[in-house]
């Protein structure tokens, strides 16, 4: 009987190492973005995509949603910011 993990087992390639488990950074980097930290959101989740491509790691979407959800949040921020500035302007504009 051959063992699994013997170098001569049909259908395993010699020399291709397998990622165990899912990138840490994507991860936080998700977390991040939900909680609001944007900037290091984006640069984490950048981060966990270059690692990702070259160990072959899961957590691809995890990356991907930290820079999307942080983009996001970016956007509504300065577009909410706009409207309240414009509210403001106008409120003052009536008042004098």
């Amino acid at each position: 009987m051959t063992d699994a993990r013997s170098p001569g087992t049909p259908g395993q390639a010699q020399g291709v190492q397998t990622a165990q488990g899912t990138n840490v950074l994507g991860i936080v980097g998700f977390i991040l973005a939900i909680v609001g930290f944007n900037v290091i959101a984006i640069i984490l989740g950048a981060v966990a995509l270059s690692q990702i491509k070259r160990t072959g790691e899961k957590g691809r979407g995890f990356a991907l949603a930290a820079i999307w959800v942080a983009i996001i949040e970016i956007v509504l921020f300065i577009v909410i910011l706009i409207i309240v500035i414009a509210v403001v302007s106008a409120a003052n504009v009536t008042v004098n």
